[in-house]
């Protein structure tokens, strides 16, 4: 509950159902994808058009001279971030993950805790996760918690109480709950793959 995107079941439970999905090849071709869409619920038919809204399409605003206000031409503010990296102008590596507006969170931790952190992909997946919901959300009722912090609590206790001290709206959650991260890179000859242990659904696999 809380890190994906909603969605409604018929018997009215919200659920999420955007997935990622990377692959690289043996020639180095890579994709990073984030499937989502499909909600009945936020794109409805429109009798008079005879079509449906893009799902995206929720995350326009009503109200006039914003920046997502509902025009022609426009193009709305969207949450799906599969990420690509290029190393020395190669294809190096693809990541991801479902998640909202956790998405950009979640992924730019990843490829930092490899590039700056120097860890294997496995390894900057499994490491503590944080996120905020300081900024407005992209959904309604678009709500925000300014200071807010939600962090895993395998994050060291000096370092929890230092951001409390720094104002920080601190709430810890389960070591294992934030990111649906997964990850595919080149290095040189090798091929490498990795999932995310949390939530019991992704997977790395190779043939």
């Amino acid at each position: 509950a809380g890190v994906g995107e909603p969605t409604l079941t018929p018997d009215g439970e919200v659920r999420g159902d955007t997935c990622h999905i990377d692959v690289v090849d043996r020639n180095g071709m890579m994709i990073s994808a984030t499937p989502s869409g499909g909600w009945f619920q936020s794109s409805p038919t429109i009798p008079a058009l005879g079509f449906c809204l893009s799902t995206r399409g929720q995350m326009f605003w009503a109200e006039d001279g914003l920046p997502a206000t509902i025009r022609p031409g426009a193009r709305p503010r969207t949450t799906l971030t599969p990420s690509f990296a290029l190393r020395e102008g190669k294809p190096w590596l693809a990541f991801g993950t479902p998640g909202g507006d956790y998405q950009d969170q979640w992924s730019i931790q990843l490829f930092l805790a490899i590039v700056h952190g120097g860890m294997g992909l496995q390894q900057a997946i499994d490491f503590p996760m944080f996120h905020t919901d300081h900024v407005r959300s992209s959904f309604y009722p678009r709500e925000a918690v300014p200071g807010s912090l939600v962090i895993e609590d395998r994050h060291a206790p000096d370092a929890l109480a230092d951001l409390r001290a720094r104002g920080h709206d601190v709430q810890e959650v389960d070591g294992w709950s934030l990111g649906r991260l997964s990850a595919v890179a080149r290095d040189g000859e090798w091929l490498r793959a990795a999932a995310n242990p949390r939530g019991s659904q992704g997977y790395a696999v190779g043939r």
